[in-house]
């Protein structure tokens, strides 16, 4: 199927580090004052401001059954918790739809039927940075939405009249959204990945949107299994994506075992002003 061609653009101003610290009140790559989850330190990278919103291991077993509940506290000791994140772009195939506020976005609403894959269990922990203090961020809407096992994205083409593998959901007093999905599939000039915003009543009418990404080596993995192998070829490698170049190493996810598949922890700092 046909994809559309702004998939690959950069979106948002990346910060260099020096606009990261002083956004945090920090003179150097010291902790983060007053953070709920913990002290925190600064470290190299990228970050982004919001941007208007636009419309629009080892190998593990794919099944039906429901992901874990447990998921997955490590993350890669290179990202503190309360960070600022890359922005990227939406990407194709966005959809609202207040119907599609759920936690297992597996299945399709109208036929029931749901999604095959290798399950994913993923949790996003947002918190808000301004003034030296990150804490968690209540009632804001994180949407996640991703291709199945195909390389098909419901709501259009193909998956036109289904939607299947998109949702949303609303983070709780401690800044979190909890999902059960699938590891996604891939599709012709992208690495695997999963699109993402965050949107809310409190961001003043902007939503922050990026995309997150997978080991290569777990891909590798996961795509010589059914239902993935049934295809004959890969997508690029992380390395061969245009966005990925452009900071995807920071939205990487940090895979666990879960049952019979991965969990995941997601943690972004997001600047409303």
């Amino acid at each position: 199927m046909q994809h559309a061609a702004h998939d690959d653009a950069q979106i948002g101003r990346i910060l260099s580090r020096r606009e990261i610290l002083a956004l945090l009140g920090l003179a150097g790559g010291g902790a983060l004052a007053g953070c709920a989850r913990g002290p925190e330190t600064v470290t190299d990278g990228i970050a982004a401001t919001p941007t208007r919103a636009r419309s629009g291991g080892v190998a593990r077993h794919p099944t039906g059954a429901a992901p874990t509940t447990a998921v997955a506290e490590s993350l890669p000791t290179a990202v503190p918790r309360c960070v600022v994140r890359p922005e990227q772009t939406a990407g194709p195939f966005y959809v609202y739809d207040p119907a599609l506020e759920r936690s297992d976005i597996r299945r399709d609403q109208a036929s029931g039927q749901i999604s095959e894959g290798l399950p994913l269990a993923l949790e996003f922990r947002v918190s808000r940075v301004a003034e030296g203090v990150c804490e968690p961020l209540p009632l804001a809407y994180v949407d996640l939405w991703h291709c199945d096992a195909r390389g098909v994205y419901s709501g259009f083409g193909e998956g036109r009249d289904e939607d299947f593998l998109r949702g949303y959901q609303r983070t709780g007093a401690d800044g979190r959204a909890r999902f059960a999905t699938i590891y996604p599939g891939w599709y012709p000039g992208r690495a695997v990945h999963i699109h993402f915003t965050i949107r809310g009543a409190s961001f003043n009418g902007y939503t922050f949107t990026s995309q997150l990404y997978f080991d290569d080596a777990i891909s590798e993995q996961v795509f010589a299994q059914a239902p993935y192998a049934a295809r004959a070829a890969q997508g690029l490698r992380n390395a061969q994506d245009g966005l990925y170049r452009d900071g995807g190493e920071q939205l990487r996810l940090a895979l666990s075992e879960s049952g019979e598949g991965y969990a995941a922890v997601f943690d972004i700092g997001l600047q409303l002003g």
